[in-house]
């Protein structure tokens, strides 16, 4: 099929970020594109050739927005995928499939499918509601502290909690969760995996992914991780299996722990371009939005070596702002080396929300994390 410059339509069920940064190479390549997402403020909404503004859970907007989409794709997992399944019969090619979507979209699901397909995980215990978690620890059967995690509709973070006392149950939704044991881990990695629709797969290299301690998001994703290369080889195996057993087209982003004796441990997958790889857009030769492009159309694989060290920041809306954004200092990062700062194009910030990212590239990783710092100690985003 010709997708370039010719009648062939591209869909994307959402329109934030991830959506916007794919246009950037769909907009390259001349391929026409329509998206759908909830908000009229969309970051996407000016980078495509058609917005629809609806709803990614109703039944009906996805299906007549999919209905005359050659091949349909995603930015967000928490989309109706009963939907999905019926353009997918009509014969619209939707990558990721509804069927891997199914497994990845419920926590306790995938989790469930780790345990089958002997994928290591952190050990975990099932609840179709809250209350049962109190039973639970009354009879004994569960330890504190652990890990909650929502089971449906929780990403980037969102639906995540430690609980180290009763007390930190009740703000929690009352519906089905997992608790995990919690693992002491020396790092967090992640590995993206790009599998095409001819059945081609790469993974790119092992990043490391530092934490903010409160709002239990990426501060800093260093790439390449700065950990053994047996280590690494054996996170990039993982993926590849998980890919594999998963069997979806498209990109996967294998999230991992790598415990205090270097066992690695999948914690959970992500079935789109993901933050984890934003670094490859200034770093590596193909960056996880083409190659995801490349992925969903068949097209041959891009080659996933970084050409330098990369570091991603993330942008964050800080604590006590709410409002008009102002990205403070970004002059000041501008005149740093190997910095490049992506706004997302939200016109309104809050405590922790994602604004924009920032790229560090240097050939030297140290020199490229110790700039990072700057960046992160230079930038803010408040509000007027």
């Amino acid at each position: 099929m010709d997708y370039f410059s010719s009648d062939f339509k591209l869909g994307i069920l959402g329109g934030g970020q991830l959506g916007k940064m794919m246009l950037y190479e769909t907009r390259k390549w001349d391929i026409y594109t329509k998206v759908l997402d909830n908000s009229s403020e969309a970051p996407s909404r000016i980078s495509c050739n058609e917005f629809v503004q609806g709803s990614l859970l109703d039944y009906e907007t996805v299906y007549n927005f999919g209905k005359d989409i050659d091949v349909l794709t995603i930015e967000i997992e928490n989309v109706n995928l009963d939907a999905l399944e019926k353009l997918e019969e009509e014969g619209v090619k939707v990558y990721p499939q509804p069927k891997a979507l199914r497994i990845i979209q419920n926590k306790a699901k995938q989790k469930l499918f780790y345990v089958d397909h002997e994928i290591p995980t952190a050990d975990f215990q099932r609840f179709a509601y809250l209350s049962e978690i109190e039973d639970s620890i009354a009879n004994g059967g569960l330890k504190l502290p652990f890990v909650w995690k929502v089971a449906q509709f929780g990403y980037d973070g969102q639906g995540v909690k430690i609980v180290r006392s009763l007390d930190d149950l009740k703000s929690l939704p009352a519906g089905e969760c997992i608790a995990e044991t919690m693992i002491p881990f020396k790092n967090e990695l992640a590995v993206i995996v790009s599998r095409n629709s001819k059945g081609e797969i790469k993974t790119y290299p092992v990043v490391e992914m530092e934490f903010h301690p409160e709002a239990n998001q990426v501060e800093y994703v260093i790439c390449p991780a700065r950990i053994d290369e047996k280590v690494a080889e054996k996170a990039r195996s993982l993926a590849l299996k998980v890919a594999e057993k998963i069997g979806l087209t498209g990109l996967l982003a294998v999230e991992m722990f790598q415990t205090e004796d270097d066992k690695i441990l999948v914690n959970e997958v992500a079935p789109r371009p993901h933050n984890s790889g934003h670094y490859s857009i200034e770093a590596s030769y193909t960056n996880q939005f083409e190659q995801h492009i490349r992925s969903i159309l068949g097209l041959p694989l891009g080659n996933t070596d970084s050409k330098v060290a990369g570091i991603m920041v993330n942008l964050v809306g800080e604590e006590g702002y709410t409002g008009d954004v102002v990205y403070k200092n970004i002059e000041d990062i501008l005149a740093m080396e190997g910095v490049t700062p992506h706004i997302y194009g939200k016109a309104q910030t809050r405590p922790f929300r994602k604004m924009g990212h920032v790229t560090i590239v240097n050939y030297d990783l140290a020199v490229a994390r110790s700039i990072a710092q700057k960046v992160k100690e230079t930038i803010q985003v408040i509000s007027k």
